[in-house]
């Protein structure tokens, strides 16, 4: 049992190590292709803490300052990196611009191509700021002013084509944002921590599933408000929120049995607006454009609930087991874990709602 509870609390801290003081504080960048008969203009807009990342000797203070004296290096960086060809023939990148946006720390880089005639197919390889394995490039092509395509680059992505001709599919929308979904869940160990310490106390199905369904429905009004902008609270009181929320649940879990009310439901409706939140973060940082907001929304929320589900489906089954199997271990495992989860919500509550401390 002692092995049990150390290798459980070992977990907890390596995730603590290896987690970023955000939880949601994902690398990304953006780019804008619009293709008009002539010539493609390409709009490049990211931090500046990536520039300096992949630059190496200057830092993203510097950069936002110092962008004039530097924009051959950040325009050699994007020609390089950034590929495009027009009815298979390789095009030419011309620099148009770069500018600091001080107030999101990012830099815009605007290049021009010029093509020889209306393209009918264009050829994007995009590997903007391969230094960073988990960085992704949202890509928004454009014919004229009707959007066309939506893609997710990420370092193992090949060179993409796109006919111009015709038009995205919905399917291949939902398929995209889906997988980002899920991918968020996993990538986050503040939402996979509240969701494990929600069922530490363990359960019927009815009950479990009553648990998580209420935190969908809670988390999902607020997704939408915010990516809408209809309500945006500041990113570091949610995340230190979210970190708190962790706290009541792992707290609660430690409670004797029988002995209180089981409050679960009523953490994982109230919690689920806060973390809802954190999920609209991540959709804002995509800077989505107006025209794919609603599938791109819903299928993003469908893949964090996928995510959800899958932890449900791992965890509860094998706590059950457990408790069924040898009592005295599982009750271990559970003050244990539940120690864990306390104490991991407490770091993150004081390092998110004091990063310089």
């Amino acid at each position: 049992m002692k092995r049990v509870a150390w290798l459980s609390l070992a977990s907890i801290a390596w995730l603590l190590i290896n987690s970023p003081a955000l939880g949601h504080d994902l690398p990304v960048s953006y780019v804008d292709l619009r293709v008009n008969d002539a010539a493609i203009e390409v709009t490049i807009e990211t931090s500046a803490k990536n520039y300096a990342r992949e630059l190496g000797d200057t830092d993203e203070g510097a950069l936002l300052l110092q962008v004039a004296a530097q924009k051959e290096r950040l325009f050699a960086l994007a020609a390089a990196r950034l590929e495009i060809y027009s009815n298979g023939e390789a095009l030419r990148p011309e620099l148009r611009g770069i500018e600091a946006l001080p107030a999101r720390k990012d830099l815009r880089v605007q290049v021009f191509y010029s093509t020889k005639g209306p393209p009918e197919t264009i050829d994007v390889r995009c590997g903007l700021f391969s230094s960073d394995p988990r960085h992704k490039t949202f890509v928004n092509v454009y014919r004229g002013e009707t959007l066309k395509y939506q893609d997710i680059f990420s370092k193992e992505t090949g060179a993409r084509a796109y006919l111009l001709s015709s038009r995205q599919g919905i399917p291949a929308v939902i398929k995209q944002f889906v997988v980002q979904g899920v991918h968020h869940i996993f990538i986050g160990p503040d939402h996979i921590l509240f969701v494990v310490g929600l069922l530490l106390l363990g359960g019927t199905l009815w009950q479990l599933l009553k648990i998580v369904t209420a935190f969908t429905i809670a988390h999902s009004v607020t997704l939408v408000l915010a990516t809408l902008n209809i309500l945006s609270p500041p990113a570091r009181l949610i995340e230190a929120a979210i970190a708190l929320s962790i706290v009541f649940v792992g707290a609660h879990a430690l409670l004797p049995r029988g002995k209180t009310r089981d409050w679960r439901l009523l953490f994982a409706f109230g919690f689920g607006f806060i973390h809802g939140f954190g999920f609209a973060n991540v959709l804002g940082a995509m800077q989505l454009p107006r025209e794919a907001l609603g599938w791109s929304l819903f299928s993003f929320n469908a893949g964090v609930e996928i995510g959800q589900a899958c932890i449900v489906l791992a965890v509860a089954p094998a706590l059950g087991l457990l408790i069924r199997r040898n009592t005295a271990v599982s009750r271990g495992l559970i003050t244990a874990g539940s120690f864990g989860v306390v104490f991991a919500g407490a770091f993150w509550f004081t390092q998110r709602l004091f990063p310089g401390g």
